[in-house]
């Protein structure tokens, strides 16, 4: 038998099969066939809630709609149990197929996306669970059609029959494989490249014809081959194959990573842009939106270790039904984010002088969150799923975001190590990689790690940096390994405590921070600030008030010159409020540049 042939079997054989088409591209409607070939007596399936990488619960069955059953030829009877699960009224043996449609209509990566001209899946979004069999092979069918004409499909999963385009057979393990394997369907640009030994696919839609794919894929290369060298030395990475998958909007940002692919999403200013005739392309700052995407890949591709494989031992088994809590967030999250753009600066795409801009920028985030004072990094972790993914005017206040604090935590601990001569934060990495055998660990894994290479315990910073709010000792140790670092005068919002909208003549503010001296004229989240009245001053024997309209808050210094209070003249819910305000002392930002280059060196390089 050919391997085409076996390759067809495999998938006819497989014990719960997937037909997905398009129903109406214009109504974003894909039509969904799931066959189980043995099903057990009252089969039961259910749409996940969630899907893994991304911390809240979604409801993806809010989506799915006209669901019907069938066996022998009949129909079967549906009871819907709750939100996201119904059971069939079927015999136990003989195969069930139910049928349904889902609407697809959120260009995140998190979900399904369809219309004339692209689609793009994550099976928790379509795919209903066959529970019982989740870890039965699993095999999906994906049927071109008139609406897919001159439509090309790629995803992680692994072929069976297909043609030309990629439309036909696939297989997965299981369902946690299906899940874990996006698609993404249209009139895509599309390149492959070669990093440690394994082919690497990067489609790329909704891009304009003056994308510089070229140094796309050069540069996405060298960070792929930085960060296999990273985790395997010569050794080939865990994966026999990469797909990335990149949706350019004209204002869009994320990611979302699998165990062979990565869906993203960058704005489409971002890319990088065909040079003219005998124009070199421009160096990367760490102002640049082109920089800001090279980070997003670097940051999805070193997840293909640290959490799809490497990851928390709550997420051995994933639970699609409801909350997965973990307190290591701040691990898997932040120390990727620690790594993304050091990764950039180690393949040689930046300089040392952007790299510490791009630090400076994350250190001063977490200084301008009064949350950092009142949630630890391990509890911004655990309540991901009703904090950081529900974010409001209050949030700064409250918490801390795992990811840029848990990137400083990784710094600190990788100055740390290298300042006691004790090797670096690569070397925990990998030892961790080959102590959980690329698999589920544990914060005391990390700890023994850290003391084996350290030769001595860090449970103390441990509980100091990761445990309580105390502050991280970032400035003297960025000092010891070569770096200067200077303070300037933070923008006035940020010394007013807020943070503000500034758009068409109106200044709106979003949020107002704990402690700030917004905060204490009263000034609430939403507030329209139209203008500033200053006391009453002594002309020519008259004592006469200043009122002034304000478009945005750099008209507020010149108007205030050196008076110290002044009145504060909002809207809030139609009413015209009059709040005394006293301008706040300085305060500042950090900003870090190279200091002693040689000593740099040995960290960064």
């Amino acid at each position: 038998m050919s391997t085409r042939a076996r390759a067809a079997k495999a998938a006819r054989n497989a014990g719960v099969r997937y037909t997905v088409s398009v129903l109406s591209a214009h109504a974003h409607l894909f039509a969904v066939t799931l066959r189980i070939e043995q099903p057990a007596k009252n089969q039961r399936v259910a749409l996940p809630v969630w899907i893994p990488g991304s911390y809240l619960v979604r409801e993806f069955s809010q989506n799915l709609q006209q669901l019907r059953a069938w066996q022998n030829g009949q129909p079967v009877a549906l009871r819907q149990l709750d939100k996201h699960r119904w059971q069939a009224q079927a015999e136990a043996g003989e195969p069930l197929e139910l049928r349904y449609e889902v609407y697809a209509f959120d260009a995140s990566v998190r979900t399904a996306f369809l219309d004339a001209s692209r689609g793009f899946f994550n099976a928790t979004s379509l795919c209903l669970r066959v529970l019982g069999q989740e870890d039965t092979p699993h095999a999906l069918e994906l049927l071109s059609g008139e609406a897919t004409a001159g439509w090309q499909v790629a995803t992680g999963l692994t072929p069976q029959t297909v043609d030309a385009q990629g439309f036909g057979h696939y297989l997965a393990e299981g369902y946690d494989e299906l899940a874990d394997c996006p698609v993404e369907m249209g009139r895509f640009w599309s390149a492959s490249f070669t990093a440690g030994g394994v082919e690497h696919r990067f489609v790329v839609a909704g891009a304009g014809e003056w994308m510089d794919g070229e140094r796309l894929i050069e540069d996405t290369r060298k960070i792929c081959e930085t960060q296999i060298a990273f985790w395997h030395g010569q050794q080939p990475p865990p994966f026999s194959r990469y797909v990335f998958m990149l949706y350019a909007s004209a204002d869009g940002y994320g990611g979302l990573e699998h165990r062979n692919s990565t869906a993203l999403i960058c704005q489409r200013a971002d890319l990088p842009r065909t040079p003219a005739p005998g124009e070199k392309p421009a160096a990367l700052k760490a102002t640049d939106g082109y920089t800001t995407l090279l980070g997003l890949i670097s940051h999805e591709y070193f997840h293909t270790w640290n959490v799809k494989r490497l990851r928390p031992a709550e997420f051995a088994r994933y639970d699609y039904d409801s909350e997965n809590h973990t307190e290591l967030l701040w691990f898997f999250e932040g120390f990727t984010s620690y790594y993304d753009d050091l990764m950039l600066r180690r393949a040689g795409l930046i300089d040392d002088a952007t790299y510490l801009q791009l630090v400076a920028k994350t250190l001063n985030q977490v200084q301008q969150t009064p949350g950092r004072l009142v949630q630890t990094v391990a509890e911004a972790s655990f309540d991901a799923w009703v904090k950081y993914y529900r974010m409001n005017e209050n949030t700064p206040n409250a918490t801390v975001s795992y990811y840029t604090k848990g990137s400083l935590v990784a710094l600190c601990l990788d100055l740390t190590l290298r300042a006691e001569g004790h090797g670096s934060l690569d070397a925990v990495m990998r030892e961790l990689w080959q102590r959980c055998e690329g698999g589920p660990m544990r914060e005391a894994d990390v700890l023994r790690a850290l003391k084996r290479l350290g030769q001595r315990s860090y449970e103390g910073e441990i509980a100091a940096w990761v445990h309580s709010t105390d502050e991280l000792p970032l400035p003297s140790l960025l000092q010891d390994h070569g770096v200067k670092v200077a303070h300037d005068k933070a923008p006035l919002a940020q010394q007013l405590g807020l943070r503000v909208s500034e758009t068409g003549g109106s200044v709106v503010l979003k949020t107002v921070l704990r402690g700030g001296a917004a905060e204490a004229a009263g000034m609430a989240a939403n507030d329209e600030w139209l203008g500033v009245e200053f006391a009453p001053a002594q002309r020519g024997g008259e004592a006469e008030a200043e009122a002034w309209r304000l478009h945005k808050l750099d008209e507020l210094p010149p108007l205030r010159a050196r008076r110290a209070k002044l009145t504060a003249l909002v809207s809030r819910d139609k009413r015209l409020l009059r709040l005394p305000l006293d301008w706040p002392t300085e305060s500042f930002t950090v900003r870090l540049a190279v200091g002693d280059a040689p000593k740099l060196a040995s960290w960064l390089n």
